[in-house]
């Protein structure tokens, strides 16, 4: 097991626990490096700046999963993983919290200046007035995106007295007062702070430009904490300089440093009543012992008991644990017939299948079986020689 980027060591004490070679490394690797690495490797955890390509995928003839221990999957080629039966777990709700406090937290201190006061005061400017501070309390929050950090962020804005509309293309039910918006304009038109939790998803990158800041309230408050991508950051200056918007926080930028200490560039550099965080919206020790928990959980249940569940990318099966008998993990490209022919085969050889669990996804359809004794050599032999087949794991209790 390789894990990157300073995750965790929850994770390396669930992994080692459970009887895996774990080697920790703080950095994230370039896809020259991964290419190097990955021969001999199982299990690979990242985060959000190690990129796995196809050609990453094509050199690391060992890999069996991928754990993103954070709630994004873009980073990784999802297709080229699924064809090579590589299974991808991510932790799509344990940082949800911590994003939700700093976002909260940021619309207060943009409301009250509290940047540009706290700058002033460092520079030993003594400048106490109330000039463009203004409470939260009576004002419109516009939610782009409802899922779940919109819909705990919605619930956390509305008890501190702001009133909330979201929108989203998927149907959300609302939370609490919430009101949906049909469109996006309508919410820009409403808004006093307009915040960004949209996913990574290729349709999503540039939606939010000068088009969309024109149609913003003057002297609105912009936040984006959901993907670098999605903002035009240089349309978002021009309209920050001419006080259109009156504030913005931004945690995720479309070109990020991938190592510590290296600059950081950006139009939003220097400007007045700006929050600037190194994309750490999930970056508390709550949340990342969480995600390493999860995460780590996800792929030692699938390593050892050929579990996908949560899987993002290959057919989703959850099986109970594997206590008392041996087990068959089977991914093999989705046909009708396929689980009638694992079955003849098992009887054939006098096999008893004591349980069974099946899933399609796509092309793609996974079954677990559990049986009672020992699956012969000559049943696995079988297996593996059908046109069907993928990869053939088993297990014993």
């Amino acid at each position: 097991m390789l894990l990157l980027e300073n995750i965790h060591p929850v994770a390396v004490q669930t992994l080692e626990a459970a009887g895996f070679d774990v080697e920790l490394r703080s950095s994230s690797m370039s896809e020259d490096e991964l290419v190097a690495a990955l021969p001999g490797v199982t299990m690979l955890g990242i985060r959000s700046n190690t990129h796995i390509t196809a050609r990453v995928l094509d050199h690391a003839p060992d890999l069996t999963a991928i754990g993103c221990f954070c709630i994004g999957t873009n980073q990784v080629d999802l297709a080229a993983a699924a064809q090579r039966g590589i299974a991808v777990f991510n932790a799509p709700y344990s940082n949800t919290r911590s994003v939700v406090e700093l976002v909260i937290a940021e619309i207060i201190s943009l409301a009250r200046r509290l940047p540009e006061k706290t700058q002033k005061m460092h520079a030993g400017i003594w400048d106490k007035s109330a000039k463009g501070s203004h409470e939260v309390r009576g004002r419109t929050l516009g939610i782009v995106g409802y899922g779940n950090i919109g819909t705990q962020l919605s619930n956390l804005a509305e008890a501190m007295g702001l009133n909330v509309i979201f929108y989203d293309v998927a149907d959300r039910l609302r939370h609490g007062n919430a009101r949906r918006m049909h469109t996006l304009d309508a919410l820009l038109a409403e808004a006093d702070v307009v915040s960004l939790h949209v996913d990574g998803r290729p349709g999503n990158a540039g939606i939010f430009g000068d088009e969309q800041f024109k149609k913003m309230k003057p002297r609105s408050i912009f936040i984006n904490a959901a993907r670098g991508m999605v903002v035009d950051t240089e349309a978002l200056r021009e309209h920050i300089l001419s006080g259109h918007i009156a504030g913005a926080a931004l945690d995720v930028f479309p070109i990020e440093p991938k190592v510590q200490g290296d600059e950081f560039e950006s139009p939003l550099r220097g400007l007045d009543n700006v929050i600037l965080t190194p994309h750490v919206g999930g970056s508390t020790q709550e949340a990342q012992e969480e995600i390493g928990y999860f995460v780590s959980g996800k792929l030692k249940n699938f390593q050892l008991e050929g579990s996908t569940a949560l899987s993002v990318n290959l057919p989703d099966v959850q099986p109970p644990a594997l206590v008392e008998e041996a087990r068959i993990g089977f991914l093999h490209i989705n046909v009708p017939g396929v689980l009638a022919e694992v079955n003849n085969i098992l009887a054939s050889e006098g096999v008893n299948v004591t349980g069974q669990y099946l899933a399609t996804r796509g092309e793609q359809g996974y079954v677990v079986t559990d049986v009672s004794g020992h699956v012969s050599e000559a049943a696995i032999s079988k297996l593996q020689a059908s046109p069907h087949t993928q990869w053939l794991r088993s297990w014993d209790a």
